[in-house]
């Protein structure tokens, strides 16, 4: 079955990394140039890809306490889309093999997921570079 999924997150939070990863099983060195990236500048462009959306993937930086607050505040405007009011939508708390990372309950918590009612959700503890949790939370989106 077929799905179009799309990778969002903040820039750093790993999301070319686990596309490679969940592409061609490994970690490469990595610039992006195709991936559309969520620098500040760049983010209102998402928009242009919910159509026909299945599922997202949110990868959050579970190290990036300072930037958490913006992390919550772009998901629940991306949820506010009518374009994506049918996707499924699975939250990555991305970087769980560093020490100091927020725990997958701080993400959540951080995120306002127990708010979020229009969507099914669910969020993975994940490490894009050991590629723990990848396999497990695609299979919640087929």
């Amino acid at each position: 079955m077929e799905r179009r999924i799309l990778i969002l997150g903040l820039d750093g939070a790993g999301k070319t990394t686990i596309l490679y990863r969940l592409q061609v099983g490994e970690v490469v060195t990595t610039i992006p140039i195709w991936d559309l990236g969520g620098q500040t500048s760049i983010r209102p462009y998402w928009r242009c890809y919910f159509s026909n959306t299945d599922a997202i993937i949110y990868v959050v930086d579970s190290m990036d306490r300072d930037r958490i607050g913006i992390s919550k505040s772009e998901l629940i405007a991306m949820l506010e889309e009518d374009e994506l009011k049918n996707a499924v939508l699975v939250i990555f708390a991305n970087k769980q093999d560093l020490d100091g990372a927020m725990s997958v309950t701080e993400v959540a918590n951080a995120l306002g997921l127990t708010e979020i009612k229009r969507h099914k959700h669910q969020i993975f503890k994940t490490s894009a570079l050991k590629g723990t949790g990848l396999d497990d939370a695609m299979k919640c989106i087929y």
